[in-house]
């Protein structure tokens, strides 16, 4: 799914040509035990889903894109719920015509490459789902 190479507390890691990005990195965090970090990225994907979250409803609306994009910024987390690696990601993809999408990231499946620096803190940071928000909030 996954090559990688580390270096102290950091990863460079290249997903493999047709993985998903969520599996993978949550695959990656749950090998190295990585219960608190963060992950930075760049590539390409031939599918995204992606999400936007209405607070008004408390529900998010999904988004499938089918098309070659490039990942000109992919931003996220790491953290625990439930005892599992919880990989929260945010992305902005360019299309063909330069213009861009952006938004939460559901998945995303690489067609090209996939090129991720991953950070591990030391410890760990969980998630509780806070009534309020209707979200997954850091649990400290």
């Amino acid at each position: 799914m996954y090559t990688y190479k580390q270096f102290g507390n950091s990863f460079v890691v290249s997903i493999n040509n047709h993985a998903e990005v969520g599996q993978a990195v949550a695959a990656f965090a749950k090998e190295h035990g990585i219960k608190a970090g963060t992950v930075q990225g760049i590539g390409a994907v031939k599918e995204a889903v992606l999400r936007f979250f209405d607070p008004a409803t408390k529900e998010y609306v999904d988004k499938t894109f089918a098309e070659q994009m490039e990942i000109s910024n992919l931003t996220g987390n790491i953290s625990q719920k439930d005892g599992e690696p919880y990989i929260h990601l945010h992305i902005t993809l360019g299309r063909s015509d330069y213009s861009t999408i952006s938004g939460h990231l559901l998945s995303a499946v690489i067609h090209g490459a996939g090129e991720l620096s991953i950070e591990k803190f030391e410890g760990e940071t969980g998630r509780y789902f806070d009534e309020e928000t209707g979200l997954n909030l850091y649990k400290f």
